[in-house]
């Protein structure tokens, strides 16, 4: 044990598998110029960040571990090993979920041994080593499920590389490998991780199969493993599935979804899966740094500058459709059904992190200070163990855009948001300082206490701070002795002006510019600039003190007018921080809320809220009049008290409305609808697939068509060919004699189409009958099916469905008139 902790002494190791230290007898491989300080040389003293570390390592590890045991996930290790019998449950790629627990565990046990967690690592790893089947191949659905063809996996091995998420599986395999044996000093999965690699080389490669995965992530395991190992092999693996990507001499090429539509280097534009996207793109980055290929690194800064100036919401998150979980075109960035994934903000971060250490400009550090304040941070609850896949920048109270949740989950079928989250949380010290041959980079602003290697001197640095609430920050440099070295602060773009390094985004407030009053042992000092960082080249000697505050203004910012969702609108900042509003602040509604660009905001901190949080408040208008009776009117331009959290904190006060982006004008507001009888009414159906909801049906949004994915849709998925029923309850009881039915249809991809037939029944003492209708029920698409009738007086009304022969349907909404 004593060499164990030795070597987690010695385990200088950054997340993203780049450089280890030369105190470990290995050669510095990174191949980047900058050199990240390892996360388990510093350590996160307070603030936001603590707390999240120690929810992560407290909460989420055992959490996830729980749920992949809870879900067969790791009982198919077993049983592909013989140690228990019983069939492949669960989802083809659902092996790499319990490799990115165990990468998160790994990082936890490196900064806070755990003799418990150690043990339990161990047998997990025991049933992994005994699903490896003889010549290092490693899946475990096809090993259970052998001659079988295996939905989105094919019949063979390597069959369905599109989809099988063979490579991608053992790509976290051996991203997990690495980090658990940089942790312990054990070789135990590291040793499945090198026999599967074996597998590989002698599979793919030149003069073999020229095939490469669907969804990448291989690429990124293989340079850690070469990291590892110092393997060369595994490198030229890593570089001949990025470099056959989009070749179509060697497969057939998979398209844009799958960044396989024209050779990497050629390509300028984020397409396709955003999570496959960026995960290319840190391989790129990586291979670009070790190898030199100025092609590849040109590339990615191509690449790069595209989502940056087209492509990435205010919140850092990336990937605007549902369809695909993919890039959308220039500008397209839907704030209701925008997708965001947690994994791409994951990616984005990854990637903007490797951008920094291969350009060395704080931009990339901007963006990523954006993204894990925001778009990632969202995902994932304050108590840690209840997710969000995705993060949209409007949510109208009742949608379930979260796999069928209008609020966090504790869990979904594919689960990768959730693995992912507890490896990156942990790893995020690792990104706070970095170091060249003569200098010290000051990345992010967290309380910490951190030895670094600068110049061959050992030095302490200690950073006092309550950003992101409080832009006063406290350096402590403690050399061992005294060295001159140049100190490289990063002025975060937003105290310039500048929320993103585009165009795509920009202040409006006419506020004087703040200066930055920099000090040293108590004493001005004027920095040189440079890539955005403030630049100190002086000797440094113990007890020296650098001191500075970024001022903080409340900030107002619009879009790129071609941004057409955030036309008419604002969203507010402080600091690095995304603020929304929510409907629990403003009596269950804010879209009808409008911001006058002179309306004054401020800034508190609350303790007392959400974790602790500096809460935006100021005074707000709402122009409508709804109508309807006295007690639900309101005057035309009444002044409401305005209250904006920070966006990674909604939904943590119950599912309500909320928005990101807030209408400046009377015009651009989405006014409250006036009540009607169906608005009014609870709705309840037959049957409700678990992505829908039946409060879709009066939610009173108007369908463009009968195919219309943009709104909340109800469906009876997957019932086909059955009878239905879908039902208003009233207040009281209500005279009604007509309604109108838009069906959703979604043909011809989807199985749901028009019903095949349909009626209108009303309640009366207790039983159900049927309506008179002035004529024949018509079925059509594409608008309002309506049928009048003789006037009925009842508590309840419903809709009598039969469904088409091997089909489904549903309603996009349903109107009820006297």
């Amino acid at each position: 044990m004593n060499w164990h902790r030795c070597f987690r002494a010695a385990f200088l190791f950054c997340a993203f598998g780049l450089p280890a230290s030369r105190l470990m007898g290995q050669p510095d491989r990174g191949g980047y110029s900058i050199r990240p300080v390892p996360f388990t040389r510093v350590s996160v003293t307070g603030g936001m960040w603590r707390r999240r570390i120690e929810t992560n390592r407290r909460v989420t590890v055992p959490y996830d571990f729980a749920k992949c045991e809870e879900t067969g996930r790791i009982d198919n290790f077993a049983k592909a090993g013989g140690l228990m019998s019983g069939p492949f449950v669960g989802i083809y790629f659902n092996d790499s979920d319990v490799y990115k627990v165990i990468e998160g565990a790994s990082y936890a046990l490196a900064q806070h041994p755990d003799k418990k967690l150690e043990a339990y690592l161990d047998r997990l790893i025991e049933k992994i080593a005994a699903a490896q089947e003889e010549d290092g191949y490693l899946y475990t659905a096809r090993t259970l499920q052998p001659g079988k063809e295996i939905r989105g996996a094919g019949k063979e091995r390597w069959s369905f590389l599109a989809h099988s998420h063979e490579l991608y599986n053992v790509g976290h395999l051996y991203e997990a490998a690495v980090a658990h044996y940089r942790a312990t000093g054990k070789r135990s999965l590291l040793d499945v991780a090198v026999r599967n690699a074996e597998l590989l080389l002698d599979t793919f490669g030149p003069g073999k199969r020229h095939d490469v995965p669907g969804h990448e992530e291989i690429e990124i395991g293989l340079i850690k493993l070469y990291r590892a190992t110092n393997d060369r092999r595994y490198l030229d693996l890593a570089r001949f599935f990025v470099m056959q990507r989009g070749n179509p001499r060697g497969h057939k090429l998979y398209g844009d979804y799958a960044q396989d539509h024209k050779p990497v280097v050629e390509q300028s534009e984020a397409v396709g899966h955003a999570v496959r996207a960026t995960y290319l793109y840190c391989a790129m980055a990586d291979l670009a740094a070790i190898t030199g290929d100025n092609k590849l690194a040109d590339a990615t800064d191509r690449i790069w500058n595209d989502v940056v100036s087209r492509k990435i919401y205010l919140t850092g998150g990336i990937g605007a459709r549902r369809s695909g979980e993919a890039f959308g075109k220039p500008f397209e960035l839907p704030n209701d059904t925008a997708y965001n994934e947690t994994c791409a903000a994951i990616g984005n971060a990854l990637w903007n992190y490797r951008m920094f250490l291969l350009r060395g400009d704080a931009k990339y550090l901007d963006v990523l200070e954006r993204t894990v304040y925001n778009g990632f941070l969202v995902g994932v609850s304050l108590e840690g163990n209840r997710f969000f896949y995705p993060n949209p920048l409007e949510f109208d109270g009742h949608y379930p855009f979260n796999h069928g949740r209008t609020t966090r989950s504790p869990w979904f079928g594919t689960s990768c948001c959730p693995v992912n989250v507890v490896r990156f949380i942990p790893s995020l010290a690792g990104m706070i300082y970095a170091t060249r041959e003569d200098a010290l980079y000051v990345n992010l602003f967290v309380p910490n206490s951190s030895r670094v290697d600068v110049r061959g001197t050992d030095l302490r640095v200690r950073q006092t701070t309550n950003y992101p609430w409080d832009g006063r920050v406290r350096l402590e440099i403690d050399p061992k002795e005294r060295t001159r070295f140049e100190l490289r602060v990063r002025v975060p773009g937003w105290t310039a002006g500048r929320p993103l390094p585009s165009s795509l985004y920009r202040y409006i407030d006419t506020q004087p510019e703040s200066k930055i009053e920099w000090t040293i042992n108590g004493k001005a000092a004027v920095p040189r600039n440079d890539k955005g960082f403030a630049c100190f080249d002086r000797e440094w000697s113990h007890g020296d003190v650098v001191e500075f505050s970024f001022p903080m203004p409340v900030q107002r910012v619009v879009a790129d007018e071609r941004v057409a969702a955030c036309a008419g609108r604002t969203a507010i900042e402080r600091g690095p921080i995304v603020y929304c509003i929510e409907g629990v602040d403003h009596g269950g509604h804010v879209r009808h809320i409008y911001l006058p660009d002179d309306a004054d905001l401020t800034a508190r901190y609350r303790a007392d809220l959400l974790g602790g949080v500096a809460v935006v408040t100021g005074t707000a208008k709402t122009p409508v009049d709804r109508g309807g009776d006295a007690a639900e009117r309101q005057p035309k331009n009444a002044s409401i008290d305005l209250v904006a959290v920070p966006y990674y904190a909604w939904n943590h006060r119950g599912a309500s409305e909320m928005s990101v982006w807030i209408a400046r004008k009377a015009s651009a507001v989405r006014p409250l609808p006036k009540p009607t009888i169906a608005s009014a009414s609870r709705a309840s159906a037959s049957h409700v697939w678990a992505g829908d909801t039946v409060a879709a049906m009066n939610d009173q949004l108007e369908p463009k068509s009968s195919g219309d994915q943009g709104l909340p849709r109800f469906t009876w998925w997957d019932h086909r060919g059955t009878k239905e029923w879908v039902q208003y309850d009233f207040r009281a009881e209500t005279t009604v004699s007509r309604v109108a039915v838009y069906w959703f249809d979604d043909e011809p991809v989807g199985k749901c189409r028009l019903p095949q037939s349909w009626r209108v029944a009303y309640l009366d003492d207790g039983k159900w009958k049927p309506v008179t209708p002035s004529k024949t029920y018509s079925i059509k698409r594409d608008r309002f099916d309506v049928v009048e009738f003789a006037p009925v007086k009842t508590k309840a009304l419903r809709l009598e469905v039969q469904l088409q022969p091997g089909f489904s349907g549903g309603i996009l909404e349903w109107k009820v008139d006297r």
